[in-house]
């Protein structure tokens, strides 16, 4: 039999069955440890439908996972325990996704938070970005997709979900003023342009194809057979060092880390 919940908050944790768990458990190959324990993850989905796809294909890689179907409960949860990283929904019954990032940056919570939400828009994106989130991916989603953005931000660690720059070289985006920062002087971006650079520079020095870039900046889960993305790399080379963004063609773009320095994050 299951066994009967303890804490006060257990009984909203959305969990398989005793069998899925022991076999959870039970796994001795391709574990996601963190600490020297089973890496945790927390899924925030008012959607039983979408908590259940989503943990169990993340609980087959390895993970393990808690599921909660409201932001107040993930608020409460999130106070006591500490997770790798927490997936969440924006459109929740009881608070807004907005809201709930809102306050774990008060509390200065220092969880790591990715939004998945079918808000797709560059408006949502940056409000997000902004008030600290470190992934935003838009549904409908590819579940390959999912499961290597959760590892990325995974391996990131111990960047800080607060931070206000991320530094490329000598190019840093303000996350927080939306302004981008090239050796002394400031560049204004446009949201769309904003969240363009932040998934190339988050991808220094690798091949961004112009398909990722439909669906990560655009939300497009096909090609609308425009040069929306070209037009927007033009727009941006107008306005940085025209070097930094590298054509590959027929490909996509690729940001150009001068100096070949690591990507960090600082508050």
């Amino acid at each position: 039999m299951c066994p009967s919940p303890g804490a006060h908050l257990n009984h909203q944790i959305l969990r398989g069955s005793c069998t899925s768990a022991a076999r959870r458990v039970n796994r001795t190959r391709g574990l996601w440890l963190w600490g020297g324990v089973m890496t945790q993850l927390l899924v925030v989905d008012d959607e039983q439908r979408i908590c259940l796809f989503v943990s169990r294909a993340l609980e087959a890689e390895g993970f393990s996972v808690d599921c909660l179907a409201t932001g107040t409960a993930a608020l409460e949860l999130l106070e006591k325990k500490h997770y790798a990283l927490v997936i969440l929904d924006l459109m929740l019954p009881d608070l807004h996704g907005y809201e709930v990032l809102s306050r774990l940056a008060a509390n200065k919570n220092p969880q790591r938070v990715m939004v998945l939400s079918a808000l797709a828009g560059a408006d949502s994106k940056v409000r997000c970005l902004r008030m600290g989130a470190v992934d935003y991916l838009a549904k409908p989603f590819a579940l390959a997709e999912l499961i290597e953005r959760v590892r990325r931000r995974i391996a990131e660690r111990p960047h800080h979900p607060r931070s206000r720059w991320l530094d490329v070289g000598h190019v840093r985006p303000d996350l927080q003023r939306r302004a981008l920062h090239v050796r002394e002087r400031q560049v204004s971006l446009s949201d769309r342009e904003f969240v363009l650079m932040d998934h190339l520079m988050r991808h220094a020095n690798q091949v961004c194809t112009r398909g990722e870039l439909l669906a990560d900046v655009w939300g497009y889960s096909f090609d609308p057979g425009s040069n929306v993305v070209d037009v927007c790399v033009r727009r941006l080379r107008t306005k940085l060092e025209p070097q930094l963004i590298e054509t590959v063609r027929n490909v996509g773009y690729c940001f150009v880390a001068v100096e070949q320095l690591p990507v960090t994050v600082r508050s």
